[in-house]
């Protein structure tokens, strides 16, 4: 595995750190809304509380990327892209931001459920077969 260009490394940790912003919100959003819903069914449950998931993960990853690009910065103080910080970021970030996108992927594929069947086999489907795209586009 060849070592990454400190330009690239911050544009990329700046990228991802906007689109988990994004979804982060998109998840609170979502969990507001589901915990206001007067319906008890238990798919309301599993699904705010994969949207809190999917919004505390987008949260750390936001954190985690935007101290990647902070850090790999041509401004920044010397040394500080090579500490050891960076090194045991790296899996939290790949991790937080993976477990942010498969819990919004399963909150969405859930809430179906809670207005009919069929529009939760619909939202199902989706959900798994994005969640199927997700896998292997982050295999690359």
């Amino acid at each position: 595995m060849q070592p990454l260009n400190a330009e690239f490394l911050g544009e990329m940790g700046r990228q991802v750190a906007v689109v988990s912003a994004f979804l982060g919100g998109f998840a609170a959003t979502f969990l507001g809304i589901l915990l206001q819903s007067p319906n008890s069914r238990r798919h309301v449950g599993w699904a705010a509380g994969a949207a809190a998931v999917a919004s505390a993960s987008f949260i750390l990853a936001v954190m985690c990327w935007g101290l990647l690009a902070v850090s790999v910065h041509p401004g920044a103080p010397p040394g500080l892209a090579k500490t050891t910080l960076l090194l045991q970021f790296r899996i939290l970030r790949f991790v937080s931001f993976a477990v942010g996108i498969y819990s919004i992927l399963l909150s969405l594929g859930l809430s179906g459920w809670i207005r009919s069947r069929q529009l939760g086999i619909v939202t199902s489907v989706a959900a798994f077969v994005s969640a199927v795209i997700v896998l292997l586009l982050l295999r690359l």
